[in-house]
């Protein structure tokens, strides 16, 4: 059997690191960190919990399951063919491709454009051609990702930040207020909430064939073996983002004295222009665009590698070719009209997500033909269904009793729902064993 040196587990460590950490995941802990005030460390405690555990828990269960349509048919193989390519699409060229080019834009070029040229559509069309050109030539090569990934994107990535951390250490920066709204209330329970909008528990469900791909180049075939190393790089990713996500919640709960932001990227934008000055702009622009250029790479080259597999007749090149040019095109939709038509979508897929990552690393105790796979599976997704409706085009009608729901206005109330599918689920078990037992003892 194969075995990987110590050096080659870092490297595939940094490679999903990078795939991860997107621009998303930049804004949010500081305007988390700015909001909790003094509470920061708590709230911290919550987001690294949904945004590092929920998807190096993915990664787990992909590890076990051993792909994600495996997992996929423990609830049906109707179901095993529609939801991954639901996710494919939607974390794909639907909506975190597109977004991370616009945001590339937005504030790796932005500022330093006049504003009538950051207004033209021309400008984003030019530069979603480079970027994407750019996407598309690092993507052909998949089996190089681990060098690109380990040996030059990730190191500059951590290398930006931690100039900026430590260029924190002898700036003077204010001290923590008090918090505010839920993050004063709740400061666990919404950091939790926080973590779990950065959908990176998707991520870890679509990244999880990039890895074994890429093990599987290195020569590493058994099971046990993809497993384990999977499972390795899953853990050093998530204590990369744990470090990053610690110095950026750190950094916005000490920088209320600049005055109050919308949003994370103004908090980080204000934040780079105290420490650096004018410079700090660019450093910006460069973590900013060095994150979304890891994202795209790593999302294009995944879904193309699903999509392969899923219509062998196109190659993989040809795969990589659509989806920078689907991509592009999104792209210079604009990020509102981007926003506004996906995040709903998303919303109603994570549940299930999530639902069907707990129940494959319930092991054991969950066989794989158990009923609690579809009956939770199936009432969560109707649940979000529902939830997407109402809050896109019922102006919210239904509130009044959906609110009914322990977490509803939180965003999380499919949990209750998905508690009550999966006693459903167990008595089905039983009843069918029991059925089974009589049966076995009258013949």
């Amino acid at each position: 059997m194969i075995r990987l040196s110590k050096r080659e587990v870092i490297l595939l460590s940094f490679m999903l690191f990078s795939m991860f950490f997107g621009a998303g995941n930049l804004i949010f802990p500081p305007f988390l960190g700015q909001s909790a005030g003094a509470n920061v460390w708590i709230s911290l405690t919550g987001f690294i919990l949904s945004a590092v555990g929920l998807p190096i828990l993915g990664v787990v269960a992909i590890a076990k399951a051993g792909t994600f349509h495996d997992l996929a048919t423990r609830v049906h193989p109707l179901f095993a063919l529609i939801f991954p390519f639901l996710i494919y699409v939607s974390i794909g060229p639907g909506l975190a491709i597109p977004r991370a080019g616009s945001l590339a834009f937005e504030m790796g070029m932005g500022p330093f454009i006049p504003e009538t040229w950051m207004q033209s559509p021309l400008s984003l069309l030019l530069y979603t051609i480079v970027f994407f050109g750019l996407v598309f030539w690092l993507s052909l090569s998949p089996s190089k990702l681990v060098d690109r990934f380990g040996k030059w994107l990730t190191p500059t990535l951590l290398i930006l930040i931690a100039v900026i951390f430590l260029k924190s250490l002898i700036t003077p920066m204010g001290s923590l207020t008090e918090p505010v709204e839920k993050y004063a209330d709740h400061p666990v329970l919404q950091g939790f909430l926080d973590g779990y909008l950065t959908m990176d528990a998707l991520a870890a469900l679509v990244f999880g064939i990039v890895i074994a791909n890429t093990l599987r180049s290195k020569g590493v075939s058994d099971q046990k073996a993809l497993s384990k190393y999977m499972i390795m790089a899953g853990l050093g990713a998530g204590i990369l983002l744990t470090i990053i996500y610690v110095i950026l919640g750190s950094l916005g709960s000490r920088s209320a004295f600049l005055g109050a932001a919308e949003n994370g990227a103004q908090i980080l934008t204000s934040l780079m222009e105290h420490l650096f000055g004018e410079s700090g702009t660019i450093i910006l622009g460069a973590v900013f665009t060095v994150a979304c250029l890891c994202v795209s790479i790593g999302l294009v080259t995944s879904c193309s590698q699903y999509f392969q597999g899923l219509f062998g007749s196109l190659s993989y090149r040809v795969w990589v070719t659509i989806l920078c040019l689907l991509s592009m095109a999104i792209a210079n939709l604009g990020l509102t009209q981007i926003l506004s038509v996906s995040v709903p979508i998303l919303g109603a897929i994570y549940p299930v997500a999530i639902v069907l990552i707990v129940l494959a690393l319930m092991g054991r105790l969950l066989p794989e033909s158990s009923s609690v796979y579809a009956t939770t599976v199936y009432i969560v997704a109707i649940f979000g269904v529902i939830d997407m409706i109402n809050s896109t085009f019922m102006d919210h009608v239904w509130d009044s009793w959906l609110n009914v729901l322990p977490f509803q206005a939180e965003g999380a109330g499919w949990i209750m729902p998905a508690l009550v599918a999966g006693c459903m689920g167990m008595l089905l078990d039983f009843g069918r064993k029991t059925a089974a037992a009589y049966k076995k003892g009258t013949t």
